[in-house]
């Protein structure tokens, strides 16, 4: 379980192509401070598995993951490159403070930069979302966009053909996350708020 805040922003440092699967190759720093293998660590709002640490002499270091075909084939880690940066956290623990809101790091879809608008201490952001995955989004509810959580401000009707959402990122959120570079027509990866799929669920099976 995670919460969308991120901790810090790590670079892939290695990225190795095995046929239907990638070792990725992760340097990172605080993430790495008490972390053991098999520890869950989100990369971009995708959760991984920690199977390896090579730590550096001045407290960082270098972690690695294995990432299935699955997972590379529904979310944007089937394309991240060598030296990309990407958001890291680590799994939530009892006493953690839910600072953002339950995530899972299961991504549901990839979504794109549609617009950027900025304000005079924000900026608004448009993504373009998968249509199967518009009507778990709500005005004022929660969402991940690459890890991070955010706040909906702004939705697209649900019929509209090229469904949108709006997020309004706050200077820290520019500063500490990779947002503040994505630029449009990158890809993020989404996760949408998972109570809404299970009331989804129950009311089919009610039905």
């Amino acid at each position: 379980m995670f919460t969308g805040i991120v901790e810090e922003v790590g670079t892939l440092a290695a990225r190795q192509d095995q046929g239907d699967s990638a070792v990725l190759s992760i340097r990172a720093r605080t993430v790495l401070t008490d972390v053991s293998l098999g520890d869950s660590i989100a990369v971009n709002g995708v959760c991984l598995t920690v199977t390896g640490v090579q730590p550096d002499t001045d407290g960082g270091g270098v972690w690695t993951t294995d990432v299935m075909a699955e997972t590379l084939r529904r979310s944007s880690l089937g394309a991240v490159a060598e030296g990309a940066p990407v958001n890291l956290e680590r799994a939530v623990s009892p006493q953690t403070r839910l600072g953002g809101h339950m995530m899972q790091g299961h991504v549901d879809g990839v979504g794109r930069i549609v617009a950027r608008t900025p304000g005079e201490h924000w900026e608004v952001v448009r993504i373009g979302m998968p249509a199967a995955l518009a009507r778990y989004v709500v005005e004022k509810g929660s969402v991940a966009v690459d890890g991070v959580s955010l706040t909906v401000s702004a939705v697209s009707a649900l019929d509209d053909p090229e469904p949108w959402f709006e997020v309004s990122l706050i200077p820290t959120t520019l500063r500490e996350t990779t947002l503040g570079a994505r630029a449009t027509g990158d890809p993020v990866n989404l996760e949408v708020d998972v109570i809404a799929k299970y009331v989804e669920r129950l009311l089919g099976a009610r039905s």
